[in-house]
């Protein structure tokens, strides 16, 4: 056989090769359409019938009297088809709807492309411009019949009844593609709204509703003909769950308006049920800023403030809690038989030993327990601490004596994340026997450490964790984890929220720590919270601070039937008493009367008039 037979036989056998290996992929190609994926059916099924989702209201929220907080509005948004968009008057469109055509453009660009839009089809209704309010939407809805292919969906835009709680209630936006590619439960679709902070996260679920479903059909032109089956298949949208606060929007009022100008937080709790009263950091926003299209530029705005207004301090500040610690240090000493409520410690002007000085201010001297918290006597404590991480009789190391504090401290409430139903809250920090062999090489006692007894050093923590040590300092020995929600509609809330936690330290010793709070405000730190007819009980702190001291505040009142407890945080406030004690007793104040007396509405106008500069900024 010649060499062009030879080489016509080559080619015939690879061009038979390839028609049949053609064949072949096409052949599988149908067979997995038609049998093993869905791709075809839904395609097919988008042809013959067009599904308009019915999306539910979503969930009202009001303070714990009742009164409305956040409500939905009426907004409108435009849906196309593109497949059934032919011949539109672009330009009467663009100016109907108030875009330039480069602005029409883009967003016809972006529906079409998968990346930005995943779930994009020719033949279902593709988001084209969201949340139009009805005041602006009159117009196009009288033209609507002139652009073939677009169409309206009702949704609704939240809306707020005041500048309150922006950090609490958070607020609404359109989902992200993280966010969808989290989505486990397939509900949001892109285009679609999903609470980004504050309660509106955390109760996502029970705020959004359940989506309702009409089905239409088509005809081969496309053209809608009514319901499929009379609407046997369609589905009603079922309405969110409302929403009930312990917030007292009045209480929360006065918190905000208090640190107007300043840097920190304030939290009040309902003691018996860990139920917020009042939470408010400074600086904050107004949530009414947003909603709707201008929500993204105001957020941008906002991130970029360097006083960080977006931050909310209560439950992601950290700091040193100061005196307030103190508190704990006592019931642990006391619990664990370190010291009993007579034994006394010598103060001169601070603890003194083996050349390790901590000052504190001028008081009797010797001193025992009561009116060491009455006095806050830096001394006292520091001794406290340094008989318990000392003693090896009792625990064989000063690391085995370290994890016995460390768990104490654990059970109060510190060191960890409380579990509030908010998202972003921090844990703080207690430092543990590792830790410190770690920093010191393993050689290290109780005077290395002695700062954390006061509340300084290594310990960090959040405000809400120092307002919940009132709390359980107002159960003697108890606390429920706070919690911003008081009640769901036709729902119950997380059995986390109505638990009584204890912290294994006895009640007989808090009452010695009441006592103590108690005189701190009859005749001793405290002096500034002495309300008329209310038995307070207070504890200052005095956080030092590279710059200027934090003013630290925590108290409950009243003492034997505690009905609010409170801490206040102002940074680079100075002493306890400029600013924590007398915010904290206007809080209370309100809260147990309802109203501020003549002379405290005076004090409250002077302290929101105080502006402290921090740095170049003053607030």
């Amino acid at each position: 056989m010649s060499d062009a037979a030879n080489r016509f036989e080559v080619r015939k056998f690879v061009i038979g090769g390839v028609a049949t290996a053609i064949v072949l992929i096409y052949m599988v190609r149908l067979f997995t359409l038609q049998l093993w994926s869905d791709d075809y059916k839904r395609n097919a099924d988008s042809n013959a019938f067009r599904k308009d989702i019915q999306y539910p209201s979503r969930g009202l929220i009001f303070d714990r009297k009742g009164r409305i907080l956040v409500y939905n509005e009426p907004s409108y948004n435009i849906m196309v088809v593109m497949n059934e968009q032919i011949g539109v008057d672009t330009l009467d469109f663009c100016e109907t709807i108030g875009i330039g055509r480069e602005d029409y453009e883009k967003r016809m660009a972006d529906i079409k492309d998968r990346n930005k839009n995943p779930g994009y089809s020719r033949y279902t209704p593709q988001l084209f411009m969201a949340q139009i309010p009805a005041e602006e939407f009159s117009l196009f809805r009288e033209k609507l019949f002139r652009f073939k292919g677009f169409s309206i969906e009702r949704r609704s835009t939240r809306q707020y009844t005041s500048s309150l709680g922006a950090h609490i209630l958070g607020d609404v936006a359109e989902i992200s593609q993280r966010e969808l590619e989290e989505d486990s439960d397939h509900y949001y679709k892109s285009g679609d709204f999903i609470g980004k902070l504050g309660v509106e996260r955390s109760y996502e679920k029970q705020l959004r509703g359940v989506k309702g479903m009409r089905i239409m059909l088509r005809d081969v032109h496309g053209r809608t003909q009514g319901h499929y089956q009379n609407g046997r298949y369609d589905t009603q949208a079922v309405p969110g769950k409302n929403l009930t606060l312990g917030l007292d929007k009045d209480l929360q009022a006065l918190a905000e308006r208090l640190l107007t100008g300043k840097l920190g937080a304030i939290v009040a709790l309902e003691p018996q049920t860990g139920e917020v009263l009042c939470m408010a950091s400074a600086p904050t926003y107004d949530p009414r800023i947003m909603v709707g299209r201008d929500r993204g530029r105001n957020h941008h705005r906002l991130s970029l403030d360097k006083m960080r207004p977006l931050l909310n301090r209560a439950i992601m500040g950290t700091y040193p809690p100061g005196s307030t610690f103190k508190i704990t240090q006592a019931l642990v000493g006391l619990q664990e038989g370190i010291i009993d409520p007579h034994i006394s410690f010598p103060c001169s002007h601070g603890f003194n030993y083996k050349g390790l000085h901590v000052g504190c201010h001028g008081h009797a001297s010797p001193i025992n327990l009561v009116p060491a918290i009455g006095t806050s006597c830096n001394s006292y404590f520091c001794w406290n601490l340094y008989r318990m991480l000392n003693n090896k009789r009792k625990y064989g190391s000063v690391q085995a004596a370290m994890t016995k504090w460390k768990d104490y401290m654990v059970a109060m409430g510190y060191g960890y994340k409380l579990g509030i139903d908010l998202p972003g809250e921090r844990r703080g920090m207690i430092p543990n026997a590792p830790y410190y062999d770690k920093a010191y090489k393993g050689s290290w006692n109780g005077l290395t450490v002695i700062s954390i007894a006061i509340g300084q050093g290594e310990v960090t923590a959040t405000p809400l964790q120092i307002a919940n040590l009132a709390a359980t300092v107002a159960n003697r020995g108890y606390y429920v984890v706070p919690h911003v929600v008081r009640a769901i509609q036709d729902g119950q809330l997380d059995p986390l929220y109505t638990e009584k936690k204890y912290t294994g330290v006895d009640r007989r010793w808090y009452d010695y720590a009441v006592a103590g709070m108690r005189k701190a405000v009859l005749d001793g730190t405290c002096r500034g919270a002495n309300l008329p007819g209310i038995e307070v009980c207070g504890k200052t702190g005095t956080a030092q601070n590279r710059g200027h001291d934090h003013s630290v505040f925590m108290g409950f009142a009243p003492m034997n039937e505690p009905r609010i407890a409170v801490a206040v945080y102002v940074e680079n406030g100075g002493f306890g008493n400029v600013y924590g004690v007398p915010i904290g007793a206007l809080i209370m104040e309100q809260y147990l009367n309802g109203h501020l007396s003549e002379a405290s509405q005076k004090k409250a106008e002077h302290f929101q008039n105080m502006h402290i500069k921090y740095g170049d900024y003053e607030r």
